[in-house]
C-alpha cells in the first residue's frame, strides 16, 4: 500500500513566481491497484510521480510505502522498490550497451557487483525466455546494441527491465506518448500482461483517454493539484472517453480557454 498524506509542494518558493501545486494533498493506493491518471498540462500528474519516486522533495506531509515512511528517503534507495518507465524510450536503457548487458544491469539492480563479471552467462537462457515473451524477436539479438533498436523495442525492454527484480510499485510516466499508435497499442498490451502476471501495484499517467478507460482498475483525473475524478471497480467500468472529454471541456471553460 502507498499512502500520501498532507502533501504540500511549492515551486519557486520565496520568489514572485511562487506556486503552490499541492496543498494538503492525500492519496491512498491499495496493493494490486492499477491506477490510470489523466489531466491537463500542469495539473500535477508528473509532479505526483516525481514525489512518489523521490525525484523532488515535498515541503510538508508524509509518504509511506508498505507502512514504511519514505518521505526523506533518497531516490536511489526508493528505486530498489519502485520500477519506473519514462516517456522517452532512451531513458530506460543504455544505448551503447548490448541487450545482454542491459538485461544484466537490470537483473543486478540493488546488488553489489564487487570484482565479479557484470554479465552472468548462466542467466542468458532466462533473459532469452523473458525477451521471447515480448514477441519482438529480441531473444535472438542479445549482442546487438540497444541504441540500434526501434523506439517500441526499447520501450518494451525498459518495461521488462523495470520489473525484472522484485518491486512494490510500478510507475509509468506517459510511456506510450513517444510511440506511433500501433506500437503504443503493443506496449499497452505488454504492460497489462506484465502487471497482471506479476500482480504489480501500478500508477500510469497518460494523455491517451482510451488507454485510461480500457486499462487499469481505477481512474483518476487531476486539475491544479487536486483529484477531481476518482472512479474504481464498477464505477470505472461505466466511465467513457466522452465522459472524460466533457469534464475536460468544463474545466477549459472555467479557466477561460
Amino acid at each position: 500500500m502507498l499512502e500520501l498524506k498532507g502533501i504540500h509542494k511549492y515551486y519557486n518558493p520565496g520568489t514572485v513566481n511562487e506556486m503552490c501545486l499541492f496543498d494538503n494533498f492525500d492519496l491512498s493506493v491499495q496493493k494490486g491497484e492499477f491506477i490510470s491518471i489523466v489531466g491537463s498540462n500542469g495539473s500535477g500528474k508528473t509532479s505526483l510521480l516525481n514525489i512518489i519516486c523521490g525525484s523532488i522533495p515535498v515541503e510538508a506531509g508524509t509518504i509511506k510505502l508498505e507502512g514504511k515512511d519514505i518521505t526523506r528517503e533518497k531516490e536511489f534507495k526508493r528505486n530498489r522498490r519502485i520500477g519506473r518507465v519514462h516517456q522517452n524510450p532512451a531513458m530506460g536503457t543504455c544505448p551503447n550497451m548490448t541487450i545482454l548487458e542491459n538485461m544484466s544491469l537490470a537483473d543486478n539492480k540493488g546488488k553489489f557487483f564487487g570484482l565479479s563479471r557484470g554479465t552472468n552467462k548462466t542467466r542468458i537462457d532466462a533473459y532469452k525466455e523473458s525477451l521471447r515473451q515480448l514477441g519482438l524477436g529480441l531473444e535472438d539479438k542479445l549482442n546487438v546494441k540497444v541504441g540500434s533498436l526501434s523506439g517500441g523495442q526499447r520501450q518494451a525492454m525498459a518495461l521488462l527491465m523495470s520489473t525484472m527484480t522484485p518491486i512494490d510499485f510500478l510507475i509509468l510516466d506517459e510511456h506510450t506518448a513517444a510511440l506511433d499508435p500501433k506500437t503504443a497499442d503493443l506496449i499497452m498490451e505488454l504492460t497489462d500482461k506484465i502487471v497482471r502476471e506479476k500482480q504489480l501495484t501500478t500508477i500510469m499517467v497518460t494523455h491517451n483517454l482510451r488507454y485510461a478507460v480500457e486499462y487499469g482498475t481505477r481512474l483518476m483525473m487531476m486539475h491544479q493539484g487536486e483529484c477531481i475524478l476518482d472512479k474504481k471497480g464498477k464505477e470505472k467500468e461505466e466511465v467513457s472517453v466522452d465522459t472524460i472529454l466533457s469534464l475536460f471541456n468544463e474545466i477549459s471553460i472555467e479557466c477561460g480557454n
